[in-house]
């Protein structure tokens, strides 16, 4: 048995098309279009990648974005001034502060600087909350393009094991919680684990979110499984590779992700889609 592939590329394509084409329909009404402003503190050269192709993903969607390229010794009082601004500024709908961030700033408080209405990212205390009580406004972008790709393939959730491996507030924790809404037994695994191997072996669903190549072992997957692979790891060749050792895993698994081309394109999708919906729930 080989596994079949979530191609996240392609529907991401369709997403981005669905998007483009309500961005159309919306100016043809003369109605504005979403502005999404991106902050980047410093030049981390994966950063700075990550940056570029959200803006570029922007274009091709018609968002117009407003780029905020920071020195890496930008003060905190600096950047919290800045967000402020683009808080009251009634053409950005979306805000993306890049991490990681300058040792020096506190990353959790910037975060909370943003509106809620404007977290594109999902990351603010009151998303997260919303989130956790069900009734979801913006979302992080990572698990709920997760959750796209397993409705993609229409998953079941509802009598099945979910394990998420890592437990980060950008996407192990939050997806966990997509999970539980959707009706899957959810299970966490992370750093204080005792022995991850009996966990995954018992998943019906495997998310993992770790970013440490080799970690979860192809013989360790449940036969029949769905392998979503979140872990993005560049090796010294300068290929990605990711969490799990995926020739190993796709002779079990039913489904599975590939790295790249599976969970990396949903992400970008879904932050453009959480700027058109804040763009919308800014009009009304």
């Amino acid at each position: 048995m080989t596994a079949k592939l979530i191609d996240g590329k392609a529907l991401s394509a369709s997403l981005k098309r669905k998007i483009q084409e309500e961005i159309k329909a919306k100016m043809a009404q003369n109605i504005q279009p979403p502005g999404l402003a991106v902050i980047l503190v410093g030049e981390d050269p994966a950063s700075m990648i990550y940056v570029r192709n959200k803006r570029i993903a922007c274009e091709e969607v018609g968002i117009r974005s407003f780029y905020h390229g920071l020195p890496a010794n930008t003060s905190e009082e600096e950047l919290i001034k800045l967000i402020q601004n683009l808080n009251e500024d009634k053409n950005v709908h979306g805000i993306l502060l890049q991490s990681p961030l300058p040792k020096h700033i506190d990353a959790d408080k910037l975060f909370e600087c943003i509106h809620p209405n404007k977290d594109v990212d999902g990351f603010h205390p009151y998303n997260l909350g919303r989130l956790a009580q069900r009734r979801p406004l913006l979302r992080p972008c990572t698990p709920y393009g997760v959750m796209m790709l397993l409705d993609h393939i229409k998953q079941q959730y509802k009598g099945s094991h979910a394990v998420v491996v890592g437990a980060s507030n950008i996407v192990g924790r939050p997806m966990a919680l997509e999970l539980l809404i959707a009706g899957a037994t959810v299970t966490i695994c992370h750093r204080f684990t005792a022995d991850l191997a009996p966990y995954v072996r018992e998943a019906d669903i495997l998310v993992s979110a770790v970013g440490k190549a080799g970690l979860i072992k192809g013989e360790w997957i449940k036969p029949n499984a769905t392998v979503i692979d979140v872990g993005q790891i560049r090796l010294p060749n300068g290929t990605l590779t990711g969490d799990v050792t995926f020739e190993s895993a796709k002779e079990k698994a039913a489904w599975i992700t590939p790295v790249p081309g599976g969970v990396g394109p949903m992400t970008v999708a879904v932050l453009l889609q959480n700027t058109l919906v804040a763009a919308n729930n800014f009009k009304k």
